[in-house]
């Protein structure tokens, strides 16, 4: 399934996830497998790739960040307020298939 997700554009030119395993490099055109990061001081655990149905997430600002394109595998729906998006996407794998810089 295709799906997108807001991640982190770096100075240096690599991408990584915005909150969670935040240092890691973002590779393209490869399965990653989702980790459980464990619990985290302000945040609710919801183990999986978070991504969304369409490139919008109005509750996170786009500063330093760009969409990219991806496909997952093993996913569930999450509800979410219509301020959130009004739905997530946790996959349980991911493979980031390409940014997405106009959206």
């Amino acid at each position: 399934m295709i799906a997108y997700k807001l991640i982190k554009k770096r100075k240096n030119g690599t991408y990584g996830p915005l909150f969670f395993d935040a240092r890691l490099n973002i590779p393209f055109g490869v399965w990653l497998d989702a980790q459980d990061m464990g619990p985290k001081k302000g945040y609710a655990r919801r183990p999986g790739w978070h991504c969304c149905f369409t490139p919008c997430a109005p509750h996170l600002s786009n500063k330093g960040r760009v969409w990219a394109e991806v496909e997952i595998d093993d996913h569930s729906t999450y509800k979410r307020p219509k301020c959130q998006g009004g739905a997530w996407l946790l996959a349980k794998r991911i493979k980031f298939n390409r940014v997405m810089e106009d959206a």
